[in-house]
């Protein structure tokens, strides 16, 4: 008897060791961090707190349009800019006729961000099917959202490559 004993004590230690063991618990409650960079925040956390956002002035000098991939810019450094000051994990971005896109990057929202979110929307259409093919800057109005831009288009850019074209179409239409 005093054998079977002994052998059971053994294994309810055992079994007691393992179920308070502190490693286990901590690989079972373990989630992983946010990927999100120090210094970057929640747009909403924004607004509790009252401060202001500043836009990056860069994007009224990019005259880009919505149908072009961001990535026919000359200016690469504008496109690492972040889009606003603080940076924010994501922002909304709202076209005057009432479609609305959002950027997201959890390090910080750049410039980028935002020109690739509204080229996803843009980009089958041709240019005969924008009104305002051009991007003419974002504004931040906090009366009206404090979480959302709102995004300005315009009819032409800057003279660059577009009005060398037609000069040849005309050439070759005499």
């Amino acid at each position: 008897m005093s054998a079977e004993t002994s052998d059971l004590t053994k294994v309810d230690s055992a079994v007691s060791g393992l179920s308070s063991s502190p490693t286990e618990e901590k690989k079972i409650g373990h989630r992983r961090a946010s990927s999100s960079a120090a210094g970057v925040y929640n747009i909403n956390d924004l607004e509790k707190e009252g401060k202001e956002l500043q836009i990056a002035k860069e994007t009224q000098k990019l005259n880009w349009k919505l149908n072009t991939s961001p990535a026919t810019l000359d200016d690469k450094e504008a496109l690492k800019k972040f889009l606003t000051t603080p940076p924010v994990k994501k922002i909304d971005l709202h076209f005057p006729l009432g479609l609305e896109v959002t950027a997201r990057n959890l390090k910080g929202v750049t410039i980028k961000d935002a020109l690739d979110a509204i080229h996803k929307q843009f980009k089958k259409k041709a240019d005969d099917e924008l009104e305002l093919p051009v991007l003419a800057g974002f504004e931040w109005d906090k009366e009206e959202s404090w979480t959302r831009l709102v995004v300005h288009q315009k009819k032409e850019g800057a003279p660059s490559g577009g009005g060398k074209k037609k000069n040849k179409k005309d050439t070759f239409d005499d």
